[in-house]
Order: structure tokens, then C-alpha cells, then sequence
């Protein structure tokens, strides 16, 4: 592979009897040869006659799969292929090993047609003044192919904000690809995207996922499984584009990037975006739609700041601050669900085991390497567990009817604009309990604090001018 820089494509043999099945595993993506399921021969052939290319696993010191060019990501083995000193990409190996005598394989040939449908959206929901607003705009973007930025509060109802786009796209036979960073995300919309597009022909791809080499019309993906995708998508929708890790990780703005057509449009959800991205819609460099209010047209839940005091020093001595269980206990005595969240892993073990001697419902925790952690979650949303103890990792995706929302030792860095108010987000989503008890426990205000308390307000401010909430 040493020397494959310098070999061209052959010129596309149109007589040749290409296979479909070769087509349908490899259009729009670029693909290491040991996921590519057919004889070394075939591929070959198919090369021969100018329907698949090769390119370089690695090219001047950069990864060409997902664009890595940091020399301490990069490591050197004694290769049995090329029997040579061989360098390797470490930043993508978990997708499988790109190394310099490694070719990505990608289609060249006819690309795959995907029929027109005039009424795929199955949907007898209807749209919020907000949410139809913004989705008239999904529309407009996706048929000009432009950048659109959805700016829409938690709770607001994006998914089906979605719906009129996504529709639309199918109807003009765009290939689309709706992906967000986290796995459960993705299991949370997968369902409800296919209830929605029954006769649409989709793919559900993240790790371990059984379609991860399906080709569909619409892909509904992590964005780390993109980084086998090549200029395939005429349309993509990045779900959470401000979540952990694709806000800090260039690989994965890469595999996005990589993965659209070079005419595609792309549509970008946030109830909280980024600093840079909030700045080019104000210089006009990105067009944004807002949605300030929930669909239950009800204000959101405003946090409130309440001081506890020294609590690590509280903690040291075995005690919690009265504040904190004062808070708690009333809720409990309502019959109300309470989510609790911690700044690390070790305090949240000592604060559970302070709270289970003081009260008798079922109370329990979760963190990121929780190996039981779908299970807890499964368990909070069914009203089992009366108060969760989390870490930020559930500051986005789970919705609970009617929870109440604390946050212990506000003031860590951890706890940043953006996290808290997606925090606040998990308070008043439903219809049935719009509002809800929001408290930042802490030892000393800090400007995250005040500016996510600000970033709510003028979101309710905004709902109020535009006539979204009563």
C-alpha cells in the first residue's frame, strides 16, 4: 500500500456486470478490506473496471480516515503484511486497525437510487406554533441544501420538529443520516423514528449494532460510526451537536464532514450551543431558527440558588447539609421523584450512603462505568427508585414525568452554563406537570451558575414576545 498514492483508478468499464451486493455493501462508505464480506478476486476485478478505488490508509502523516495528524496518535508494529516497520492511526483504532500498508476501499460505480415516496410521514401529531415555525425552516434548508441551526429549549419536541424535513428529503430521494454522540440517544430515537417512516427503509448503527454495514435511505447513527461513511448524505441532522465527546473531538467533526455529500444540506439541534456557534449566528455566518418554549406552551422552571454552606467539610464529619436533605424530604413526603445530581464519582458514593441511613425509599446511584446503569435507569423511570443519585451524564436523554431537580455543589467546574442548564431541563417536560422545583445547592455562586439562570430567563422572555407560552 506504500505505493498506492501513485495508482489512478481505471477509467469505469460500462460493460462490465458490476455486483449489486458489492454496491449495496460499499456506496457512500470507505471501508477497511477485512469488513468487506466478498473474495479479495471480486474486489479486485471491480477495481480493474473502474468501479471501486483505493486510497491510502495514511498519507502524509495523517490518518485518512478520520483526519488525525497528531504524531503521539500515531504508533509503529512490526507488520506481517508489509513485513515492515508499519505506522498505525491509534485515534480510530477502536473502528479497526488504518495502518500504512491498509487500504480503505470505497465505491466508485453507480450510486444507489433510493425511490421516491409522496406520503412516507405516518405522524397525526401536531405542531406547536414554535415547532411548526421551525420546521417550515428544516423544509426550506433541506430543499435548498443550506445550514440551519435549530436553537431549541429541552423539552421543546426537536424529534418531531424533524418530521416535515425528513419527509421532504424522501420525497426528493435524499439519502439522510440523523446522528447525535451518544449510543442511547440513538436507541431512544431509532423507535420513533420508525413509527414515524414505517415504509422508509432504515438503519440503526452503533457500536455492536447488528446493521452496522447496512445502506439505508435514512441512517440513524452515532456520529463515531460515520467514519465509515464518504460523501453518502444529502441531508444530515446532528442531534446534541454541543454533547460530549463530538463538541471536543475534531475526529468526529471530521467523520460529519466526511460523510456528506459536497451539496448537502445540514441541520444542527441544541438547546444549548456552543460559544463559537452562537457567535456566527449573530454575525450571520449561520442561520438559525429558535424555539423558546416546551410544546405544552407552559414557561420553563426556573433554577434557584440556595447555599448550603461547606458541605465538603459537612461531608468529612459524615453529615449532610440540612438544605439538601431538607429539600429532599419534603419532595419524598409528596410522593415526588427527585434527581440529585453530584459533581464526582467518590462524593456521590458518600452522600448515598449518608441518604440511605436517613431515609427508607428506594434510593440508588449511577455514573458513566456503571455497568448496571440502563437497568437503574430503567428502574427511575418507572417510578421504582424514588431518588437517583447521577453524575452529568444524565444531564441529557432521560425524561421523567413530574421529577424534581437538585444540584449538589453547584459551584464545581464541572457544572458549566451548558451543563446546568440541560440540568434544568429534566424539570417540567410533561403537559400533566409543567413546572417543577429546580434547586443549585452551593457554596459560592459562580458565573456558570448565574448565566445558565439568565439563559432560561431570556428563553421564557423570548416565548412570552413570540406568544409561546400563556
Amino acid at each position: 500500500m506504500n505505493a498506492f498514492p501513485s495508482i489512478k483508478t481505471p477509467t469505469r468499464n460500462l460493460k462490465f456486470t458490476f455486483s449489486k451486493q458489492l454496491q449495496q455493501h460499499l456506496a457512500g462508505r470507505r471501508l477497511l478490506l477485512d469488513e468487506i464480506p466478498f473474495l479479495i478476486d471480486e474486489i479486485q476485478s471491480h477495481y480493474e473496471n473502474g468501479y471501486i478505488t483505493y486510497e491510502p490508509g495514511i498519507s502524509n502523516q495523517t490518518c485518512t480516515r478520520c483526519g488525525n495528524s497528531d504524531p503521539q496518535l500515531f504508533a509503529s508494529f512490526q507488520c506481517a503484511r508489509c513485513e515492515e516497520l508499519c505506522t498505525y492511526c491509534r485515534k480510530c483504532i477502536m473502528m479497526g486497525r488504518v495502518s500504512e500498508c491498509t487500504p480503505l476501499v470505497k465505491w466508485t460505480g453507480p450510486p444507489i437510487i433510493f425511490h421516491t415516496q409522496t406520503n412516507p410521514l405516518h405522524w397525526e401529531g401536531t405542531l406547536s406554533p414554535g415547532q411548526q415555525a421551525a420546521s417550515d425552516e428544516v423544509v426550506q434548508a433541506i430543499e435548498q441544501k443550506k445550514e440551519l441551526l435549530v436553537w431549541a429549549v429541552c423539552g421543546a419536541g426537536k424529534t418531531e420538529v424533524l418530521f416535515e424535513g425528513i419527509e421532504k428529503a424522501i420525497q426528493l430521494g435524499h439519502r439522510i443520516c440523523l446522528c447525535t454522540p451518544r449510543t442511547d440517544v440513538v436507541l431512544e430515537l431509532s423507535p420513533r423514528i420508525k413509527q414515524a417512516f414505517p415504509t422508509t427503509e432504515m438503519a440503526t448503527l452503533y457500536g455492536g449494532s447488528e446493521e452496522r454495514m447496512k445502506n439505508a435511505q435514512l441512517t440513524i447513527t452515532t456520529t463515531h460510526q460515520l467514519l465509515r461513511f464518504h460523501k453518502a448524505f444529502d441531508t444530515i441532522i446532528i442531534d446534541e451537536v454541543d454533547a460530549f465527546p463530538y463538541s471536543i473531538d475534531a475526529s468526529l467533526q471530521y467523520a460529519v464532514q466526511q460523510a456528506q455529500k459536497e451539496q448537502s444540506a445540514t441541520i444542527y439541534l441544541s438547546a444549548t450551543p456552543s460559544t463559537d456557534m452562537q457567535r456566527n449566528v449573530q454575525l450571520k455566518k449561520l442561520h438559525a431558527v429558535t424555539i423558546p418554549a416546551r410544546y405544552h406552551r407552559h414557561a420553563l422552571p426556573v433554577p434557584t440558588f440556595h447555599w448550603c454552606g461547606n458541605w465538603k467539610k459537612k461531608l468529612e464529619k459524615g453529615r449532610l447539609p440540612l438544605q439538601v436533605t431538607g429539600w429532599i424530604k419534603k419532595h419524598l413526603q409528596q410522593g415526588k421523584q427527585l434527581f440529585l445530581f453530584l459533581p464526582d464519582i467518590k462524593k456521590m458514593e458518600g452522600i448515598m450512603t449518608l441518604l440511605q441511613s436517613q431515609f427508607h425509599e428506594k434510593i440508588d446511584s449511577v455514573h458513566a462505568e456503571d455497568p448496571d446503569r440502563k437497568e437503574k435507569v430503567s428502574q427511575f423511570r418507572n417510578g421504582s427508585t424514588r431518588l437517583l443519585l447521577t453524575t452529568t451524564i444524565l444531564e441529557r436523554g432521560v425524561t421523567v414525568p413530574d421529577v424534581q431537580v437538585g444540584v449538589f455543589g453547584a459551584e464545581d467546574p464541572i457544572f458549566t452554563e451548558s451543563a446546568l442548564v440541560q440540568i434544568a431541563g429534566r424539570a417540567g417536560r410533561s403537559a400533566h406537570a409543567p413546572n417543577g422545583d429546580i434547586r443549585f445547592f452551593h457554596y459560592g455562586k459562580t458565573t456558570e451558575m448565574v448565566r445558565a439562570r439568565q439563559h432560561i430567563l431570556k428563553m421564557n422572555n423570548r416565548a412570552k414576545e413570540a406568544g409561546y407560552i400563556e
